[in-house]
């Protein structure tokens, strides 16, 4: 199977026309490298706020509504490519007002497959960023996408830094990690948390950035990353942990071949079983004593 991990720039948008052009000619560009899964970033949906211009796309407040009450077009949108180039498309996350939920918005990725069908993840520990200057909040609880492709489990940003929110996914085959992170440092919080649980779970990490600046945007100012896909570095996978990844800072499509067949190989007879042998931490993780040594 083929992946393609977006180091997607965010523009000023003219119209919406000039939005859905834009989309397809990503999903296009790798659908006609053969890719079947295409992973956008986290908060990549925060340019369909210059749709209602510059003072609500520089507003946080009001950026967070002008995108939530476009995301019903946008998942239009991206249902039909979905259909139209035969490939899975995890869609930008975009903050969503969810009366289910409660009165203020979540961070939410849509995953899409060719069939039709549709599911969507919550992000569900917020940034320092989010809880005190946006008042973005956590979302529904995690799950576990059965696809044509495999199992797909899905951790937005910073969600991809807490080992148990991996653990609870520890049936995917692939962990989709949307990200938007501001400098090297943030992105590299991310990278390392995406690998860890690579290698926890014994799977495939597969890691989208936003990059390049937004000077209309608070939000999403400055952005640093790039495309990677990552795997446990035992039998059947690179030494280093790394499939593909691009270069920081550039835009467009990191591209990989994976193979499932070698993450259920792995997790039956790798070097060592980490997913396995994961419950022996059991009885060793509480408090520890401190012992004096001086």
């Amino acid at each position: 199977m083929k992946i393609a991990t977006a180091a997607y720039p965010m523009d000023f948008l003219t119209s919406w026309d000039a939005y859905a052009t834009k989309i397809e000619a990503w999903v296009a560009e790798a659908a006609g490298q053969g890719a079947e899964l295409l992973v956008f970033p986290e908060y990549g949906a925060m340019e369909i706020a210059t749709l209602a211009g510059a003072a609500a796309a520089a507003d946080l407040e009001g950026s967070l509504h002008a995108i939530s009450e476009r995301i019903p077009q946008v998942d239009a949108l991206h249902a039909d490519l979905a259909g139209k180039y035969g490939a899975h498309i995890l869609a930008a996350s975009a903050p969503v007002f969810d009366d289910t939920l409660g009165p203020r918005p979540v961070n939410r990725a849509r995953l899409f497959t060719p069939g039709g069908a549709m599911g969507f993840q919550d992000k569900q520990i917020m940034t320092r960023f989010e809880r005190e200057d946006w008042d973005v909040v956590g979302g529904a609880p995690l799950q576990l996408f059965d696809t044509a492709l495999g199992k797909i489990g899905i951790l937005i940003c910073y969600d991809s830094e807490y080992p148990l929110l991996g653990r609870a996914l520890r049936d995917a085959d692939l962990l989709l990690v949307p990200s938007c992170t501001e400098a090297q440092a943030g992105y590299s919080r991310v990278r390392i948390g995406a690998m860890a649980r690579a290698l926890e779970q014994q799977c495939i990490a597969v890691m989208a950035s936003t990059v390049g600046d937004c000077d209309w945007s608070e939000a999403v100012d400055t952005n640093t990353g790039m495309g990677g896909v990552f795997c446990p570095p035992d039998t059947g996978f690179p030494a280093t942990g790394v499939i593909a990844e691009g270069v920081l800072g550039k835009a467009g499509w990191t591209y990989a071949e994976v193979d499932l067949d070698a993450v259920a190989r792995v997790r039956n007879d790798g070097v060592v079983l980490n997913r396995t042998h994961w419950d022996d931490q059991s009885g060793r993780d509480g408090p520890v004593a401190l012992r004096a040594l001086c």
